[in-house]
């Protein structure tokens, strides 16, 4: 993957995340790094991280706390997403897949919703 698809790739998995940066903190917003977090939690004492895009070495890296922190929000995932998986709540690309991402769309938008729904948006 070259430096250019990894800035698209980037790009849409930024894309992911902007539609809740309104309800969240933006903590890092800067070429191959954007970072999300809740405000402070009163029952987790800190702030929560929400998610993240950010280019790496060989992939582009899509993290998403929710589904860690609610693992019943990956049941039903296609085999395909969970491949991508590394680790409990990172998704790691090398190329731009539409399906994968319009079912990465679905799971930050029902991660949000979670969010909200447990009260820490």
């Amino acid at each position: 993957m070259s430096e250019k698809d990894f800035h698209a790739m980037f790009t849409r998995l930024k894309a992911l995340l902007t539609p809740y940066a309104p309800s969240l903190n933006v903590i890092h917003d800067e070429p191959g790094k954007y970072y999300l977090e809740t405000g402070y939690s009163e029952k987790w004492k800190k702030p929560l991280f929400f998610g993240s895009a950010i280019v790496q070495k060989n992939y582009v890296s899509f993290y998403l706390m929710p589904v860690y922190m609610f693992p019943d929000l990956l049941v039903g995932i296609s085999p395909a997403l969970k491949k991508r998986m590394q680790g409990k709540s990172c998704f790691n690309f090398k190329q731009e897949d539409e399906v994968l991402l319009t079912e990465l769309e679905a799971l930050t938008r029902q991660s949000f919703a979670r969010f909200q729904q447990e009260g820490l948006v």
